[in-house]
C-alpha cells in the first residue's frame, strides 16, 4: 500500500481495487456484491466508470453492458456523499441520455455499427470530454476519500 501512495493516486487506488476485486475471486456479481460494504462497490463502480469512459466514452460503456449499473444504482449519490460533486452532477446528467438512448446503443451490433454509434449520439461528447479533462482530479478526491476512510476499504495491519 505505501508502495502504492509512492507511485501516485492512480496505483493508490489501483490498489484498493485491486484488493477488493481479488476478495470476491475478480468478478463483480450479484452474489459478491453482497460481500462488499457499500464503499467497495462504489469504488468498483468508479473502476468500470474510469476504464469504459477513458477507453472509448459513455457510448462504450452502455453498449458494453454496464450502463444499469452505473445509472440504475446510487453511485452519483455515492460519489455526492465522498465530496466529488461535480462527478457526481456528471453521472446524473449522463443518465437523461441514458434513459433516452440507452436500448439504442445496447443492441448487439457488427463492429462497424459500433463504430457510428459514437456518430449516431454525439450528445455524450461533452460528458466524455469532462470526464478525461476532470479524471485526475477526481482520481486524487477518489484516493483521498479511500486515505480518510481506510477501514471502510481494507483491514491495515501496522
Amino acid at each position: 500500500m505505501r508502495e502504492a501512495a509512492g507511485e501516485g493516486m492512480d496505483a493508490f487506488v489501483g490498489c484498493f481495487v485491486s484488493a477488493t476485486k481479488e476478495a470476491i475471486g475478480g468478478e463483480l456479481t450479484a452474489e459478491t456484491m453482497a460481500e462488499l460494504n457499500s464503499d467497495q462497490v462504489t469504488l468498483l463502480a468508479w473502476d468500470i466508470l474510469h476504464e469504459e469512459v477513458m477507453d472509448g466514452g459513455f457510448v462504450q460503456l452502455i453498449h458494453n453492458g454496464y450502463g444499469p449499473f452505473i445509472f440504475k444504482n446510487p453511485l452519483a449519490k455515492a460519489l455526492k456523499l465522498w465530496g466529488l460533486r461535480e462527478l457526481s452532477k456528471l453521472i446524473y446528467s449522463a443518465h437523461t441520455l441514458y434513459i433516452k438512448y440507452g436500448e439504442q446503443i445496447e443492441r448487439d451490433c457488427t463492429d462497424d455499427e459500433f463504430m457510428a454509434l459514437f456518430e449516431q449520439f454525439p450528445e455524450f461528447d461533452d460528458f466524455d470530454d469532462t470526464f478525461v479533462e476532470e479524471e485526475e482530479n477526481w482520481t486524487a478526491d477518489i484516493a483521498h476519500y479511500i486515505d480518510e476512510n481506510i477501514e471502510r476499504f481494507a483491514n491495515v495491519e501496522h
